[in-house]
């Protein structure tokens, strides 16, 4: 674990891996910015050099494909607004499969509307970036922001076996850091990358610092379809027929993702220390959790807070170690009970987990929040 708080502060872990970014790119020129997250996204796009971009308004992430539309022109990029998310994906296929980097982004109906493509994506190997900022359902719902879309984002959404990776912000910083990670992540592994954001960090306004990271250390593109003069043909795909080749390829999909979970998991926890009661929770919630937690402690109570910031792969072994000593857990969602199932697969069989939800259509109050942690404080 790594510390990063200014001194006097309240003790802040995070895994060694939590802040690839944001830290040590380059700070020339750099300076602080108010912008909307959905902006962050757009910008930490552009500079990571994404200049494809395929999607379809939906509200309320609008305000990327806005941004966008606007800039990508400008820098020699295409912008296309197709129609319909079905095609979007569509079209996000062909780009990636030129090994340009590319990127579409929803909210969740029109998410769902693109599983199938996310599912050919998989299967074929091909990275590409996908933000998702969630809002309220099933069905059409409404526009408030929901976290109701864990599930479709972890457990693949489409069909077959087949992961995305998916990183989960909490502030407009974030979805700009985060953003760039997802790009390099995708790349890395030549896998889809999902931003699951929300309506709340969709919208609101903080100060941004827009630094171009460090670049990661990334394979050749030698799979790439860039036309086949002067080199041999090659072939990129998800349909396997001849036997045992299908049964080959999950196995080898299945070891990337294996892989993913031993190298790119990503937590931050606050407060660990001689805790009692730990508080999970992500995104957004996450900023609201952490308000209960500093009033607990206010309180004399020893409460904690750990932080997927990968929700796949879910740091299950950081919630396995800290179950050997906190015994008490309540999982804080925007939703009636999804990663709630993640963390009672990670912890000790004697571990109590107990959950507080909040359907769409409000959003619970740190008292509300601190009330459930005197209820279940042990």
């Amino acid at each position: 674990m790594v510390t990063a708080n200014a001194p006097g502060a309240p003790s802040v872990e995070r895994s060694a891996r939590t802040w690839p970014y944001g830290c040590g790119g380059n700070m020339e020129g750099s300076e602080k910015i108010l912008a909307k997250g959905n902006e962050a996204i757009a910008m930490a796009a552009i500079d990571a050099g994404c200049l494809l971009y395929f999607g379809y308004p939906i509200t309320p992430q609008n305000d990327i494909p806005e941004f966008l539309s606007k800039e990508l022109p400008a820098l020699g990029g295409v912008f296309i607004q197709a129609e319909s998310e079905i095609a979007s994906i569509n079209l996000l296929l062909g780009a990636s499969a030129t090994g340009t980097r590319a990127m579409t982004s929803s909210s969740s109906p029109g998410i769902s509307l693109m599983q199938e493509g996310i599912s050919y994506m998989g299967g074929s190997e091909l990275p590409a970036v996908i933000i998702n900022i969630s809002r309220s359902g099933p069905g059409l719902g409404g526009i408030s922001p929901s976290q109701g879309d864990y599930f479709q984002a972890t457990r693949g959404g489409g069909h077959g076996d087949y992961r995305m990776i998916v990183l989960a912000p909490s502030t407009v910083q974030e979805m700009y850091d985060l953003t760039h990670l997802a790009f390099d992540l995708s790349d890395k592994y030549r896998n889809p990358a999902m931003i699951l954001g929300d309506a709340l960090i969709g919208q609101m306004k903080e100060p941004l610092l827009r630094i171009k990271p460090e670049k990661m250390d990334l394979p050749p593109k030698d799979w790439a379809l860039t036309g086949a003069e002067g080199r041999k043909p090659r072939l990129i795909k998800s349909l396997y027929l001849q036997d045992g080749e299908l049964s080959e390829h999950n196995w080898k999909l299945y070891g990337k993702y294996e892989r993913m979970k031993k190298e790119e998991v990503r937590f931050e926890t606050f407060q660990v220390g001689g805790a009692r009661l730990m508080v999970a929770a992500f995104g957004s919630i996450a900023r609201v959790s952490r308000t209960s937690v500093e009033m607990a402690r206010e309180e004399g109570m020893e409460v904690g807070l750990i932080r997927p910031i990968t929700l796949f792969p879910f740091p299950e072994q950081a919630f396995h170690d800290l179950s050997k000593k906190v015994k008490t857990f309540l999982t804080v969602e925007l939703n009636t009970g999804q990663m709630v199932e993640d963390v009672r697969l990670s912890v000790d069989r004697d571990v109590e987990v107990h959950f507080y939800g909040r359907p769409p259509g409000s959003l619970p109050t740190p008292e509300e929040i601190l009330e459930e942690i005197r209820k279940h404080y042990p």
